[in-house]
Formats: C-alpha cells, sequence, structure tokens
C-alpha cells in the first residue's frame, strides 16, 4: 500500500510534511501531486518539510531538485525544511547536494525565506 504524503493549503502557500522515507514510487507520487495541485489552484510557495525523514538517498535528493525546478517553471518557489544533522552529514558524505533548492531549518525559517525571495 502506498502511503500519500499529507499537503496542506494555506492560501497561496502548499506544504507537503514528510512523514517518513519514502519509496522510489512515493516520491515521484508526491511530485505528481504537488503539481497537479499548482496547476489548479493559484501556488507562490511550496515547503516541502522532511525533519521526520531519517534518510534521503540519491534518488529522493535528485527528485526533491527536478521538484523545485518544476514548481519554478510553474511560477512558484519551493524550499526544503528540516534536514537533520544525521542526514546532512550522510548527504555530503555521499556528494549528494540541494544546491540549487533553498533549505531552512524549520517551517518558519522557510516561510520567511521564500517570502524574502518573492
Amino acid at each position: 500500500m502506498t502511503r500519500q504524503v499529507p499537503i496542506l493549503r494555506q492560501k497561496e502557500l502548499l506544504i507537503a510534511s514528510v512523514q517518513e522515507e519514502l519509496s522510489d514510487s512515493e516520491i515521484l507520487d508526491l511530485q505528481t501531486r504537488i503539481l497537479e495541485e499548482i496547476a489548479h489552484k493559484p501556488t507562490k510557495h511550496v515547503i516541502v518539510d522532511v525533519s521526520l525523514v531519517d534518510v534521503l538517498d540519491s534518488f529522493g535528493t535528485r527528485t526533491l531538485t527536478e521538484i523545485a525546478s518544476a514548481v519554478e517553471l510553474r511560477g512558484a518557489r519551493m524550499a526544503i525544511v528540516g534536514i537533520q544533522p544525521e542526514v546532512a552529514m550522510s548527504m555530503v558524505l555521499l556528494g549528494l547536494t540541494l544546491e540549487t533548492v533553498p533549505t531552512a531549518l524549520d517551517l518558519d525559517d522557510g516561510i520567511a525565506l521564500l517570502k524574502r525571495a518573492s
């Protein structure tokens, strides 16, 4: 059974809260759902909260970067928030980066970051 990441809408802000490590098909489902949300309702900002995630592998990292690029092509901005210290260190050791995607410590910082960039 595929788990769906909850996506909350607050006016022109979407917040996707990843509750646990996602399989490849689940992260692709998240990508589809975010882009469908943006297509149907005006969206300025998207935040993907990964604060409960223990592992971000190369596929997940690449897909999050692709989601951010697609979101930007639709006229919105995306940030990833809540990367845990251990996850960040593992990503660095594996050579994984999110250099084109803004990151922030938590949801409040992510919202402020995106509003400043608007």
